[in-house]
């Protein structure tokens, strides 16, 4: 599979009914909801993707950014917390992107699951800013977590002591995502 990176937006159904009929009206879930039209830069703090990170997460990311610069790389989200609402809408895509929810479920995860929705998760570019990480992240305790999206990083505080754990394949293959 080639690599792509994560949907930056979404539409969601909503319903009015018209003469007993249900109609499915397509409403744009923006910004508010955690979509990042363009890439951001991790001390975005307007932009909820980046403000609503968990403190800890975005504590991390921020101090390897401003590393990372005086190497000059740039770190920017391309991806951050997510609503449910969007994170639905989300995996509605790749379910119709990939076929079925079966293979839609290793690129993108139900809201119950998602890392994004709390929080914990965050996706990052360009490239160079991903290679950086992958040689420094484990440090600031930031990891890698899928070997197939290479963009999405979570915050493993052990990890600064003991090194990234190992990736799962993809994200059918972590525990947290069978509830």
């Amino acid at each position: 599979m080639s690599y792509s990176e994560p949907a930056q937006t979404a539409t969601r159904p909503t319903r009015s009914v018209v003469s007993s009929t249900t109609w499915t009206v397509p409403r744009t879930l923006g910004k508010a909801h955690g979509a990042v039209p363009e890439p951001v830069s991790v001390f975005d703090d307007d932009t909820p993707a980046v403000a609503n990170l968990d403190p800890e997460l975005l504590d991390a990311l921020r101090r390897a950014a401003k590393d990372a610069a005086a190497d000059g790389v740039e770190f920017v989200v391309n991806g951050g917390w997510r609503s449910p609402e969007y994170q639905r809408q989300l995996l509605r895509q790749a379910v119709s992107k990939y076929g079925s929810a079966e293979e839609a479920a290793r690129w993108v995860a139900t809201p119950d699951t998602s890392a994004h929705v709390s929080g914990d998760a965050v996706d990052l570019g360009p490239s160079a800013a991903r290679a950086w990480l992958s040689e420094h992240g484990a440090g600031y305790g930031l990891c890698q977590i899928y070997a197939n999206e290479p963009w999405h990083y979570e915050l493993r505080p052990e990890a600064v002591e003991h090194g990234c754990p190992p990736m799962y394949a993809d994200p059918t293959h972590d525990p947290r995502m069978w509830k």
